[in-house]
């Protein structure tokens, strides 16, 4: 593979519509592996699709828009938002994952069936990632979270995404577990102003439990966080923190792919150029690179190109993000 391919590969451009042809089928076949189909600001804030997305998107719709994009890349990551409690990008489209409320009088056998059932229904779609379940366990404010999290108890929380994983991905379905190392407090949403997890180190490897859970049942890829967690590296948000992706790896003991959360956010760029966010995540061990999708996305790649050439970042680690990315396109 090419420099240039694999700059390409690493990215996991995100469309809130499915009008993104024009854009992806030359970025596959230059090299791109993965989509994110995903939702409207105002969709993410109410937590549902809205009622002309739910009129006009049938599941026959749907299918062909991926169908189109695997004639440009057969082996493609497609992504969506899936969330047992908050975000479901496939409501209308798929059997409904069990909420919240629900779980509560379901025993996790049943958790599992129902979310094996949902994720089932996506692949037919062509559907073969979720980014979820979420993890983090919230006791104090977080309004980026607030209607989204599985409660405050870790070990029910570890419990839920336990049950998720194992279902989704019976089906085929790759499980991103989400926001390392969690977020049990945030003044503000880190998608629109800079904020940082001040927790102490103690309460945040304490609530960072569900993570390990999710690695004990085998999910595939673990999402890292948007915001620096002041605990491990005050200046760079999660995502893009050498200390944390290698705690990750080293202390959590996960070899799997990690995705980055968007990369445009406030809190994840932190004055820096997008360009310069996403070198500084692969460079911090990052492999799948969420971003805005758009025209821009070739003068991104040609970016990381010129980064590796100009010494700013390994051809190796490039290559490596890259391998593990396709590995994981099915």
């Amino acid at each position: 593979m090419t420099i240039e391919r694999d700059a390409r590969a690493v990215f996991l451009p995100a469309f809130d519509t499915l009008d993104f042809h024009d854009i992806m089928e030359p970025f596959l076949r230059n090299g791109g592996c993965s989509i994110l189909i995903g939702e409207s600001r105002s969709e993410y804030v109410a937590r549902r699709m809205s009622k002309e997305r739910l009129l006009k998107e049938t599941a026959s719709l749907f299918r062909e828009q991926i169908l189109r994009l695997k004639l440009a890349n057969p082996r493609l990551i497609v992504a969506v938002d899936e969330e047992m409690s908050g975000i479901r990008r496939l409501e209308g489209l798929a059997p409904p994952l069990p909420s919240l409320e629900e779980t509560r009088s379901l025993s996790l056998g049943e958790v599992e069936r129902r979310c094996f059932e949902n994720a089932n229904a996506a692949r037919a779609l062509g559907v073969t990632m979720y980014l979820a379940p979420i993890a983090d366990v919230v006791d104090g404010q977080n309004p980026w979270l607030a209607g989204r999290t599985l409660g405050g108890d870790r070990e029910e929380v570890s419990r839920l995404i336990s049950a998720y994983i194992i279902g989704v991905q019976r089906a085929g379905v790759i499980a991103t577990t989400k926001h390392f190392p969690g977020y049990n407090h945030l003044e503000a949403d880190p998608a629109l102003v800079d904020v940082s997890l001040g927790s102490s180190r103690e309460r945040i490897l304490e609530s960072a439990e569900p993570f390990r859970a999710a690695i004990k049942a085998g999910t595939r890829a673990i999402m890292v966080g948007p915001a620096p967690v002041i605990a491990f590296d005050p200046e760079s948000a999660a995502c893009t923190s050498e200390p944390v992706i290698s705690m990750l790896r080293r202390d959590f003991g996960f070899d799997g792919l990690i995705v980055t959360d968007d990369l445009d956010a406030p809190a994840t760029m932190r004055q820096r150029t997008l360009l310069d966010t996403a070198v500084a995540s692969l460079n911090a061990g990052a492999d799948l690179l969420l971003v805005a999708g758009g025209p821009h996305l070739e003068e991104l790649s040609d970016g990381v190109v010129e980064a590796v050439k100009g010494g700013k970042l390994s051809p190796d680690r490039l290559a490596s993000a890259a391998d593990r990315v396709r590995f994981h396109a099915l």
